[in-house]
């Protein structure tokens, strides 16, 4: 009879310890993440196909206005939005307006995801409306943006310390993050399979 309550209580002990267990591994593996000593990225691997930033950067460091002036705000209440960001120089060369094309053939081929996604033109250089207007009138549903060659600059240099050398565009998450970057002849499903990967598995 005794035996039998000692095997009892010792199963309610290994069950009341199991939440405990869990806690006390979390805040292990969390310690060891947080200060380095483990590295659980590349020990368990990625689904993603762009190339991480080291340091994810703020879509609102880049000083992103209209061709009015107007401050780009990347949180849209109610309408999370995810952005491919496509940097531009000046007048938008053939380079860039490839690019352009591409992503909005990219887009296109998202289908049902289509209203969750929207891209952006960041141009480097002074608001041109002559610009805007023309781009506008070939892509309707495209962002014209402006901000400084400086600015684009810092995002390429992150990008290529994160690995990618020659990012053509950019990938943004809905509070305005630029997470992923893909290089200019980076294959479209690419950035398609990390679209679809994202907004099936979060609220935005």
């Amino acid at each position: 009879m005794s035996e039998s309550i000692n095997r009892n209580r010792r199963v309610l002990l290994l069950i009341a310890g199991i939440p405990l267990l869990i806690i006390l591994g979390a805040s292990a593996l969390w310690y060891l993440v947080a200060s380095g000593r483990l590295d659980l990225v590349a020990m368990l691997g990625t689904a993603n196909q762009g190339e991480f930033l080291d340091r994810p950067m703020d879509v609102r460091e880049l000083g992103l206005e209209d061709v009015e002036g107007r401050a780009f705000d990347p949180v849209e209440p109610g309408k999370p939005v995810w952005r491919i960001l496509i940097p531009g120089g000046p007048d938008c060369d053939e380079a860039c307006r490839q690019l352009v094309y591409y992503t909005r053939q990219i887009h296109t081929a998202m289908g049902k995801y289509q209203n969750r996604i929207n891209r952006v033109l960041a141009v480097s250089g002074e608001p041109d409306e002559s610009l805007s207007s023309e781009l506008r009138a070939e892509y309707p549903e495209l962002k014209v943006l402006y901000t400084s060659a400086a600015g684009l600059e810092g995002l390429a240099s992150a990008a290529a310390a994160a690995g990618a050398p020659a990012p053509g565009y950019y990938l943004v998450d809905p509070q305005g993050w630029i997470i992923l970057a893909y290089e200019a002849d980076a294959d479209g499903k690419d950035i398609m399979a990390d679209l679809k990967f994202l907004l099936k598995n979060s609220s935005g």
